[in-house]
């Protein structure tokens, strides 16, 4: 088993008229996941208008850790309330960089575009970074000066920003839009 962080993405169309307690359910399992030991986080990504189907992300410190909680009797439990909610998952695991980028079927967008993800999501939270603590850090040596930033940036990049940015730019990644569709939308909401 990998002591790598593991990915586990599901993907359930919700059964029609029950979106309250299926969204009520589904937080219940979120709620239930992170009591367990090497649990690091869990996100829903809501379905487009003319869809069904949510995608849920639960993210495990190991295999281990998310073998413990998948096999668990409290899961168990909160499956069997979920009857009737939802149709048949598809799930998939991912380990490293390309869990934030892989969709529940594992199509995987190109390098250049995970790349150009991170960096959206990296640049912005840098520059507030350094615009804030910037002058406090200038008199550190290079090495407690780039290890506080880390230390500072790390978290709130895996747990906020990069998560964002792949949400956002979803349909770009997935092939769906281009840049200038990205562009044109991003210019209507300022």
């Amino acid at each position: 088993m990998s002591a790598s962080p593991v990915t586990l993405m599901v993907a359930r169309r919700v059964a029609s008229g029950r979106y309250h307690d299926f969204n009520r359910w589904l937080n219940e399992g979120r709620e239930l996941a992170a009591d367990f030991p090497g649990y690091l986080g869990s996100g829903v990504l809501a379905p487009p208008s003319h869809d069904d189907e949510y995608q849920i992300i639960f993210r495990f410190s190991s295999s281990k850790t998310l073998h413990a909680w998948e096999h668990s009797a409290s899961r168990s439990a909160w499956l069997v309330r979920g009857k009737g909610l939802y149709d048949a998952p598809h799930e998939h695991r991912a380990t490293g960089l390309d869990a934030w980028f892989q969709t529940a079927s594992g199509h995987t967008p190109p390098r250049w575009k995970q790349a150009v993800a991170v960096w959206l999501a990296f640049f912005p939270i840098s520059l507030l970074f350094q615009w804030i603590f910037g002058g406090v850090l200038s008199d550190w040596a290079l090495v407690p000066r780039v290890l506080a930033s880390t230390l500072m940036l790390t978290p709130v990049m895996v747990f906020v920003f990069i998560p964002l940015s792949t949400r956002l730019l979803s349909p770009w990644l997935q092939g769906a839009w281009s840049l200038s569709d990205i562009c044109k939308r991003a210019t209507n909401h300022i």
